[in-house]
């Protein structure tokens, strides 16, 4: 008898599913990276557009535009990247299963809790860096923000006028007018000063001037080679006078002392303060990287999409489900501020209701494929052929 090469069984290897995993890490961050980008240009587009408007009516000084622009995008920045965070594993679930990839995982025994390691390799580092920012350095920007238009308002009038441009004093009793403003030096070009003092209103006009500080720090705008027509209004006997040299003060604005605002503290030192209205901002800051994971965990089960119909649906609940828990936390930090509600609940109660909805929405995902695994081995040992 030939002897015949012994059979031996092959025992079945663990499923590794490693490299979906990263596979689906690297769709998480390409989708959030996409999403992201959209919704910086919006905002970055509509605060450019207010400051600019801002600018144009003459609130702010046109060099401060940029400055604030970038403050204005690092305060916006926890917010936004919590929105991308959501909606990049919300689109990456909901296309695996549109494309019934999730029903051949589900068959093959990887269930949905399993989905929760690769969702949070990506969203730790999210959270760390939203941590960071609600923590350090929105405070900061928001603090350089408020010095920088402080400085901005408090430079005398020649120092804010814009060339080319109508600028009102600050005490409202004259306006200016400068053409050009030499760069490397003191001098301006082609004024225009119109004033009104003692009911008579004076009209002065120069081809160039220059700005002169005193040794007890007086500061003139000083006309070179001018005309001053002065007179009353509705009457004929204007008088015209021409000089050579014609002085006018420069009054320095007062320094503003701005009242502290909770945004703007550190976060050591609202911790140290500890009144109802810094807790309320403490709370917030700390909030922000808690929701953005727990809203990372809600797209799990959120994600849910059946094939044969639209996804418009869980769409419509996720967006129904982050309104309501940004608002709720809005809302219980106002609380914490008037005083209606203890500190500790308005940090984790609204945490903790958020948390327990996502539980229940497991459990209920869980439960669903379990009953219909549980079918279909029924009908299929119904529908077996007997022996």
């Amino acid at each position: 008898m030939p002897d015949y090469p012994q059979t031996h069984r092959i025992k079945s290897k663990p499923l590794r599913t490693g490299i979906f995993h990263r596979a689906l890490v690297s769709e998480f961050a390409g989708n959030g990276l996409l999403v992201f980008a959209v919704l910086i240009g919006i905002v970055v587009v509509s605060q450019l557009i207010r400051l600019l408007s801002d600018a144009v009516s003459g609130k702010i000084a046109v060099e401060g535009v940029l400055a604030l622009l970038g403050f204005s995008a690092i305060n916006y920045l926890p917010v936004l990247l919590s929105i991308s965070l959501f909606i990049s594993v919300l689109l990456t679930l909901s296309r695996c299963y549109r494309d019934s990839e999730m029903a051949v995982w589900f068959c093959a025994g990887v269930g949905l809790a399993r989905w929760i390691r690769p969702v949070l390799w990506y969203a730790v580092p999210v959270v760390s860096l939203i941590a960071l920012l609600s923590l350090v350095l929105s405070p900061w920007a928001l603090k350089k923000a408020d010095e920088f238009k402080n400085k901005l308002e408090n430079r005398d009038d020649v120092a804010s006028a814009i060339p080319g441009a109508f600028r009102e004093s600050k005490q409202a009793d004259r306006v200016y007018f400068i053409e050009k403003v030499s760069a490397d030096s003191n001098r301006v070009g082609n004024i225009f000063v119109h004033s009104e003092q003692n009911g008579k209103i004076g009209t002065m006009v120069a081809r160039q001037g220059l700005q002169e500080t005193l040794p007890n720090g007086d500061r003139f705008l000083v006309l070179l080679n001018g005309t001053r027509y002065e007179g009353v209004p509705g009457q004929l006997d204007y008088r015209i006078v021409e000089f050579e040299r014609y002085a006018i003060r420069i009054d320095s604005a007062p320094a503003k002392q701005g009242l502290p605002w909770a945004r703007t503290m550190s976060t050591p030192d609202l911790w140290r303060s500890r009144t109802t209205w810094h807790l309320a901002e403490l709370e917030w800051r700390l909030g922000l990287p808690i929701s953005a994971a727990l809203l990372a965990l809600l797209a799990i089960p959120l994600s849910y999409v059946n094939p044969r119909a639209g996804r418009s649906l869980n769409l419509v609940l996720a967006i129904v489900l982050y309104m309501f828990y940004s608002n709720m936390i809005s809302v219980t930090n106002a609380w914490v501020g008037q005083g209606k509600l203890s500190p500790g609940i308005g940090l984790w109660g609204i945490h903790a209701v958020m948390l327990a909805i996502i539980l229940l929405m497991f459990y209920r995902r869980m439960a669903m494929f379990s009953l219909r695994r549980l079918f279909a081995k029924k009908r299929t040992h119904t529908e077996a052929p007997s022996p």
